[in-house]
C-alpha cells in the first residue's frame, strides 16, 4: 500500500513525498482509515514506528476539508 492509496489531500501527499515517504507504516496503514472514517482509536506502537504521522494526517485531512455537513456544534 502506497499513501496516495489512503485518500489524503494531494497537498498532504506532496509534503509527506517530499519528507521521503511513500509508504506507510503498519500503524499508518491501520490508523490512518479508522481516523479519517470519523471513528475514535486508540493504538500502541513501538517509538519510530510513526504514529505521530497516523494521527497528525487525518487531522490534517479533516482542517483541509472545511465543508464538512456531519460536523457537530458545540453548544
Amino acid at each position: 500500500m502506497l499513501f496516495k492509496e489512503l485518500n489524503l489531500d494531494a497537498r498532504l501527499l506532496k509534503a509527506v513525498e517530499a519528507s521521503g515517504f511513500s509508504e506507510p507504516t503498519e500503524i499508518q496503514r491501520q490508523a490512518i482509515p479508522v481516523v479519517l472514517s470519523g471513528r475514535d482509536l486508540m493504538a500502541s506502537a513501538q517509538t519510530g514506528t510513526g504514529k505521530t504521522a497516523a494521527f497528525v494526517l487525518p487531522a490534517l485531512q479533516r482542517l483541509l476539508s472545511p465543508g464538512r455537513k456531519d460536523r457537530k456544534s458545540v453548544v
